[in-house]
């Protein structure tokens, strides 16, 4: 039976004139006439029997229909392309991962791991992109996601099933150059030296201290980063102590860029997780990378 799908060369069009808002727009991204680019979205309309652009004083907006009806299609061709590429680069062979990724944790701990990995499975490739909150993998093409949460959060992750991969514990780091004897220092030192906040954490430092049982009257104040990444390159250059896990900073520990300001670590809320949908027996290639993540969380 034939399937009630436009050209192709259609939907194109209007993915670009609904980016965009705009024909002229949509025609310079894809080398055609204003005329073309209208002709196809008239051509759209037509065969949808809907009105997805009206006209304005400036040229055109989406339609509450045209809105919605961009949002899905723009998901098929970000499938299409991506199934293409992996196709272009012959990757029949060895098959590929989609993974969703907390950004830091992917910088700083997953990708240099990674071609250990590949040493193991050249024919594989493993791709990936941030996201930080949960989300439906029926509504994306991902295999898999990295996932930085409580564990309450992962158990109202419907559809899903995790593996807890890594325990998040924190310890402030800081700068050698903020330890004038070269030593780690009491958590009261620490309580008079410049603090860097983590805006998605504003309570981190006053849990620290209020485990250490110490007054901490500046425990909210300092400036603020929205990730670890920034958290350490702040940290690194001597702009205060930074409240982080040390898996995320092997690398300045090892140059001691980063050092430990005090020795006491406290169990963080959150932990590190590999999330999969819950599909049955799932894709073979997955489950063989799935065991050897968490055999790289183990030490192994």
């Amino acid at each position: 039976m034939r399937r009630k799908i436009p050209p192709l060369q259609t939907l194109v069009c209007f993915d670009a004139a609904a980016r965009h808002e705009s024909y002229t727009r949509a025609a310079q991204e894809l080398a055609l006439t204003q005329s073309a680019v209208s002709r196809q979205i008239g051509a759209l309309e037509a065969f949808l029997g809907v009105t997805l652009f009206r006209r304005t004083r400036h040229g055109v907006a989406l339609t509450p229909a045209g809105t919605a009806y961009a949002r899905q299609t723009a998901k098929r061709l970000e499938a299409m392309e991506r199934d293409t590429l992996d196709a272009m680069a012959d990757q029949g062979a060895g098959g590929a991962l989609a993974l969703a990724a907390v950004p830091t944790f992917a910088t700083r701990w997953l990708i240099p791991r990674l071609p250990a990995f590949a040493r193991q499975q050249p024919e594989v490739v493993v791709h990936i992109e941030t996201r930080t909150r949960p989300f439906l993998f029926a509504d994306a093409e991902f295999d898999a996601a990295l996932y930085a949460g409580t564990p309450a959060q992962v158990a109202n992750w419907a559809g899903t099933r995790a593996v807890l991969l890594l325990r998040e514990d924190v310890m402030p780091l800081c700068s050698p150059r903020l330890l004038p004897q070269g030593q780690p220092v009491a958590p009261e030192a620490v309580a008079r030296m410049p603090l860097l906040q983590q805006s998605t954490r504003p309570e981190g430092w006053r849990q620290w201290f209020d485990a250490q049982q110490v007054d901490a009257p500046r425990a909210r104040t300092g400036p603020r980063y929205e990730l670890f990444s920034m958290l350490a390159a702040a940290a690194t250059q001597g702009l205060g102590v930074a409240l982080m896990p040390t898996l995320l900073v092997e690398d300045e520990l090892a140059r001691g860029e980063l050092v430990v300001a005090c020795a006491q670590v406290l169990s963080g809320q959150r932990n590190y997780y590999l999330v999969t949908p819950d599909r049955g027996e799932g894709r073979p290639l997955l489950g063989l990378f799935s065991d050897w993540l968490v055999g790289q969380a183990q030490g192994g």
